[in-house]
């Protein structure tokens, strides 16, 4: 039958005489017209539920308005009711009434009718309860309020209760302007509540500016039943409308909704309320009313862009990932066709080849033979598949002491192996695999952890003796791939493994030595090309450098990730010098480390050259953290004076010493100032060296608190003082010896009162030396002490034989 008749068509239904780009293309138009079909399906269902979104962001954002419209109305209905029940209320008692309503309104305020036989009376009566003048006033033309003029009733305001910095005017009457008037009116009239037109509030933000003026007539219990209720008077609610509406909603750069607030019987239709973020190019609009005593307002509502960014479509996804999947599936298919097409041809070319060569493996085979049999330091033993050998080559009769004609047909492979091993590792497999395997097959099943794995084994010799070897197990395949036997290779591993042990043992004794040992030991080379490594690394190497042993040897230059920035590239140089010079290598360097943080290692190392070249160290490690704090505070100490706890003479001589190096090097400036404490020895008669010894502690915390950063502050000894001042002209120096001067005198210390010093100010000058600077400032001193003490002296130039030279003070 001809190979093609029983070949099965691609996919179950692509014939393999289709064209590998036909079947691309059919599939990416198929797959193009779903994805149009599933996005038209998305874009439609898009379309409804932005609409839902946004219909119920409109009522949610409607109700929470509404409610505080109402809330409004209730707050000033509360504010009117506590008028009508109250025979007389207080300024008192109005605050206290209308300070908790100011949520989301700039002021509430009340007003009496006052008529004009009435207006003289009432001045006096307020004015004497608030005491100071209450007259009734009225904006003139210059806006400046002003007595009002004659009418025949006033509505000025008495009291108010607001959040405006400005407050508002009392006495102001409310009757003289057009547009409060006609609120005022129509809240008579109505006897509700009544609501101005849109107005610009005073003494608020401009943003908090436009608002409304809420009215509630005020009239007495008696005839609150009445429909021809007068009221004595009115509350009133100033409110802003930003303040009212935006209070609590999101911020505009997270607000889904634009809003707009106009009154419907503003004529000029001013926008009381206008959203500050931006409008989003959609056709979704929503327009609500809303009700405020006697005004409708109309609330419309556009979606922002950050609703248009929140519910973005996703047609583009659809069609973009819908049309990619469509061209990756086709393009799949078109690899697969073509590819199963031109594998089958080069089936049909390499069958032919494969029978060429069927023949030249056949010969091989005998050749093979005739090598294995050759091997007479590897035993190679076959067996069928009973287990019985059929091949002994030269090397097993060698290694085990039988000939090939005691074993072959006589023996099985199991005979040569120890029974106990065998046992053992039949039930070790027997658990690993899941079934029984006989203890007589298994030296030859494969572990399924370590498949192909050389195992070691223990052979039975002829003469009783037992012989170490590695076993290597395959199976053997006739030329027609059918399982015919196993082939077994041996090596003698007996002396191997006496090497091993040995230098097993010696690795415990060392690290047992090195544990021991404190520090860490090690073997550290330098090959060519800068090439570091650790060969050896005992375990206080990984105490020492928080780094795992393994890791070490891997990769040297962790160790210098730990040492100190400042520190690295110095121990990098040391070593290479001791590699150049076969010196001995000793550092001291810091470390910086995950748990312990900085500590100080010292290293000590011998070196040797390498026959190939490189050099090898046979050297440790140790921890000196502990001595170098010690050496730290030893030499804190020796440069600290004990009772006031700043630098002593010696480091003031160190410091001084190191500076004048530098400006002999690169020049600059340099001052010092020195000061004597006036009269200590009479603080100290007079009140005890407990006493002067605190005198000389607060000198030095006031002093401290005064200088620079870069000054130096030492005590010379007793009540002489030094202040080494660096990059520091005399005039700078001389200003800052007057700051020092005025901190000592201008507070009193506790039990001595004034304490009063001598301050003596010198600058470097070129070719100078250290004896000759302090000469001079010693010689300012002493120039202010024999001017009369508690003063600031310069000397500016050289001594001379003819005495100290003074300049200003």
């Amino acid at each position: 039958m001809p190979l093609q008749a029983v070949r099965p068509k691609i996919l179950g239904f692509i014939s393999e005489q289709a064209s590998a780009w036909l079947v691309a293309l059919v599939v990416l138009l198929a797959g193009c017209a779903l994805t149009t079909i599933v996005a038209w399906a998305a874009s439609d269902l898009y379309e409804q539920q932005v609409r839902q979104r946004f219909q119920l962001l409109v009522n949610e954002r409607f109700a929470r308005l509404q409610e505080r419209f109402e809330d409004q109305e209730q707050r000033l209905n509360g504010l009117r009711r506590f008028f009508v029940n109250s025979d007389d209320v207080s300024r008192e008692e109005f605050d206290g009434f209308a300070q908790p309503l100011l949520l989301r309104a700039r002021a509430y305020s009340w007003a009496p009718r006052v008529f004009r036989e009435q207006r003289g009376r009432f001045e006096q009566e307020m004015s004497r309860q608030i005491g100071r003048p209450y007259v009734i006033r009225e904006l003139n033309a210059a806006g400046e309020l002003v007595p009002a003029a004659e009418r025949d009733e006033y509505v000025p305001v008495l009291y108010s209760q607001t959040q405006s910095l400005l407050g508002v005017p009392l006495g102001f009457d409310l009757l003289a302007q057009p547009l409060r008037r006609s609120t005022l009116e129509r809240a008579h009239r109505s006897g509700k509540l009544a609501v101005s037109q849109p107005m610009q509030l005073v003494g608020v933000e401009p943003a908090y500016a436009t608002g409304v003026l809420l009215v509630a007539p005020v009239a007495h219990l008696s005839s609150a039943e009445s429909s021809s209720n007068e009221p004595y008077g009115y509350v009133m609610a100033v409110i802003s409308m930003r303040q009212l509406v935006a209070d609590g909603l999101p911020k505009p750069d997270l607000d889904n909704l634009v809003m707009q607030i106009v009154d419907t019987s503003d004529l000029q239709q001013r926008v009381l309320f206008e959203s500050n973020n931006v409008v989003a190019d959609s056709d979704l609009v929503s327009v609500r009313r809303l009700s405020l005593g006697d005004h409708v307002y109309a609330l419309s509502l556009h979606p922002s862009q950050v609703f248009e960014q929140s519910n973005h479509s996703s047609l583009p996804t659809i069609l973009s990932m819908g049309g990619l999947l469509s061209l990756l599936l086709s393009a799949l298919l078109y690899v697969l066709v073509s590819q199963r097409q031109r594998a089958l041809r080069l089936v049909d070319q390499r069958t032919a080849q494969l029978r060429l060569r069927e023949q030249e493996l056949r010969d091989a085979h005998g050749q093979l033979r005739s090598v294995l049999n050759a091997a007479t330091q590897v035993a190679i033993i076959a067996t069928d598949l009973r287990g019985i050998i059929n091949t002994f080559n030269a090397g097993a009769e060698q290694m085990l002491g039988f000939k090939a004609e005691q074993v072959i047909g006589q023996l099985t492979l199991a005979t040569l192996h120890s029974s106990s091993e065998l046992e053992a590792r039949s039930a070790s497999l027997s658990v690993a695999l899941g079934k029984r395997i006989p203890a007589s097959q298994a030296m030859l099943v494969e572990s399924p952890d370590n498949p192909h794995e050389a195992r070691e084994w223990t052979l039975i010799r002829q003469d009783g003796s037992h012989l170490s070897v590695n076993m290597l197990g395959t199976v053997l395949l006739d030329d027609h791939g059918l399982w015919i036997g196993h082939l077994a290779i041996y090596l003698d591993i007996t002396e191997q493994k006496r090497v091993y042990e040995a230098l097993a043992a010696r690795d415990r004794l060392l690290k047992k030595l090195s544990a021991h040992v404190p520090g860490g030991i090690f073997q550290f080379t330098l090959e060519p090309r800068d090439n570091w490594r650790f060969i050896y690394a005992s375990d206080g190497m990984r105490d020492i450098y928080e780094i795992e042993v393994s890791a070490l040897q891997q990769d040297a230059n962790k160790v210098f990730e730990r040492i100190h920035p400042q520190d690295a590239e110095r121990v990098r140089t040391s070593i290479r010098l001791s590699a150049l010079q076969l010196s001995h290598w000793r550092e001291e360097y810091r470390v910086l480390l995950p748990q312990r943080g900085l500590r100080w290692i010292r290293g000590e190392a011998t070196p040797e050259e390498l026959p190939g070249g490189g050099t090898l160290w046979h050297g440790y490690v140790s921890d000196i953290s502990d001595l170098k704090r010690v050496e730290e505070e030893l030499r804190a100490l020796s440069i600290t004076d004990s009772l006031t706890g700043i630098h002593n003479r010696r480091y003031f001589q160190d410091r001084l010493k190191a500076e004048m190096v530098r400006l002999n090097r690169t020049s600059g400036a340099l001052s010092v100032i020195m000061l004597d404490i006036d009269h200590f020895k009479r603080i100290n008669d007079q009140h005890g060296h407990a006493v002067g010894d605190g005198v000389l502690q607060e000198l030095c915390k006031r002093i401290s608190q005064r200088l620079r950063r870069s000054d130096v502050f030492c005590r010379l000894g007793g009540e002489e003082f030094m202040v080494l001042c660096p990059n520091t002209d005399g005039e700078q120096a001389y200003g800052l010896a007057l700051e020092l001067w005025q901190s000592l005198r201008s507070a009193p210390m506790a039990s001595v009162g004034i304490v009063t010093a001598s301050f003596g100010v010198a600058s470097w000058q070129a070719d100078e030396g250290i004896d000759a600077l302090l000469l001079r400032a010693d010689s300012a001193v002493y120039v202010a002490k024999q001017a009369g003490r508690d003063r600031v002296e310069v000397v500016a130039r050289a001594l001379d034989p003819a005495g100290p030279q003074s300049g200003p003070h």
